[in-house]
């Protein structure tokens, strides 16, 4: 079934429902309309008395009133919409009220929250007091009958008029019939009203286009500088593999190898014994070197693909772990690495916080509609005992920064007791 929106919709009496829940919001946005009027009318009033001094406090005041306004539109507008209205505003400085109130007056935003406050008080009147003036003539009129008999003689005799005069209960009645084509109009516009509202909540509220690729050009900013710094950190970290591991046992093997070609006339039982030792150094150096190249970038992984690699992954790891992959073949290299380097982190996290005794990781490709591009998302859960969060370790802001310098995202959804599940996002096309 679709409803009257055009959205698919489940039955007759979910539609029924959401006209009723929208019906309990108009009783709630429509006298907010009038507060937004007021609203307005004190923010405009402050800002013009600024230069007085006490306008300040009060500017700031109604500011932070107007924004706690519009957050509460911007909200169900969300909810109506399906899609999250994001704040636009710019960030305010902790600093003197002089400081901050420029901030403010200079952020378009605030004014653009004006502008709506004003549209608010007839779009609102418009959209949801329409939609509850529709409900209660229904109502109305289909107890016509029974207001004439309790009224005045005075009140409620000409609903059309002076042409049309009641004369008794009787003829109440052919009012009647009026209460359900108002029910019908409620029934057939409510949602469409409330949409609209949301649409113009959405258009004043929301960021302007400039100002979405003012905060795109901040976000690549800074995740670009995130990745310069990560990947400064990941070349001294194999710097100093290097140095303390595999180049500190070459120079051991090279001192050996010098020592035992002195000892090799005199004393061959020595120069058994250094070569022996030069045997063990040359393998562990071996192995610290493939651990390395590993930590860089796994053989399995260019050898195998992603699924092929976190399978590999899930073997060796000492918890009992399930790997469901969805992917259409081979994905860019860059992504599979960030992608296989991110799960391995969230892997990481689990066995060492989370005391769980069965992880689940799943990994598909969602395509776009119309082309080859897509969303590689990865999920990794585990039965644990939760708390964990982004702000709490490094671990998941690594995965973050990783997942940032290809416009991935990080989610994490972990209350207290568990379950712990980490869903992670990346951009990319299927080869």
């Amino acid at each position: 079934m679709t409803d009257s929106s055009g959205i698919p919709g489940p039955g007759p009496r979910s539609a029924l429902a959401l006209r009723v829940s929208l019906l309990g919001w108009s009783l709630v946005l429509a006298p907010g309309a009038a507060m937004g009027t007021v609203l307005a009318t004190v923010w405009i009033t402050s800002a013009s008395v600024v230069a007085l001094g006490v306008g300040i406090p009060l500017t700031l005041l109604a500011t932070a009133l107007v924004r706690w306004f519009a957050d509460l539109h911007r909200r169900w507008a969300a909810d109506r919409l399906g899609a999250a209205v994001a704040r636009p505003y710019l960030p305010t400085p902790e600093a003197g009220w002089p400081v901050r109130l420029w901030t403010i007056l200079r952020d378009p935003a605030s004014w653009r929250d004006w502008a709506w406050l004003v549209a608010n008080s007839i779009t609102g009147w418009f959209s949801c007091g329409l939609s509850l003036l529709f409900f209660l003539c229904g109502v109305f009129y289909l107890i016509y009958p029974l207001v004439y008999q309790l009224t005045p003689s005075e009140v409620f005799r000409t609903p059309l008029g002076d042409a049309f005069r009641l004369h008794s209960v009787a003829q109440s009645f052919a009012l009647v019939p009026l209460g359900p084509v108002f029910f019908l109009l409620w029934y057939t516009t409510a949602v469409r009203l409330a949409n609209l509202n949301a649409h113009v909540i959405r258009a004043l509220l929301g960021p302007t286009e400039q100002a979405q690729l003012r905060a795109r050009v901040l976000q690549l900013a800074t995740s670009r500088a995130e990745t310069v710094d990560t990947q400064a950190g990941e070349l001294r970290r194999i710097e100093r593999d290097l140095h303390d591991g595999a180049q500190a046992r070459l120079v051991s093997l090279g001192m050996s190898l010098g020592l035992a070609e002195q000892l090799l006339p005199g004393d061959p039982q020595a120069v058994q014994r250094l070569l022996a030792e030069a045997r063990e150094s040359t393998s562990s150096a071996l192995t610290e070197l493939r651990d390395l190249v590993r930590g860089i970038h796994p053989p399995v992984l260019a050898d195998r693909g992603l699924d092929g690699a976190l399978k590999a992954l899930a073997l060796v790891n000492p918890i009992p772990t399930t790997v469901v992959t969805r992917l259409p073949g081979r994905l860019p290299a860059p992504v599979e690495s960030a992608a296989y380097f991110a799960v391995a982190e969230a892997l990481s996290n689990a066995i060492k916080h989370a005391r769980a005794q069965h992880i689940r990781i799943t990994v598909e490709f969602v395509p776009h509609q119309g082309g080859p591009a897509g969303h590689l998302t990865m999920r990794v859960s585990d039965d644990g005992s939760g708390g964990a969060s982004i702000d709490s370790g490094t671990g998941l802001r690594g995965i973050a920064r990783r997942l940032a310098a290809f416009d991935g995202t990080l989610a994490v959804d972990s209350p207290p007791g568990g379950p712990t599940e980490i869903r992670m996002s990346l951009p990319c096309a299927s080869s």
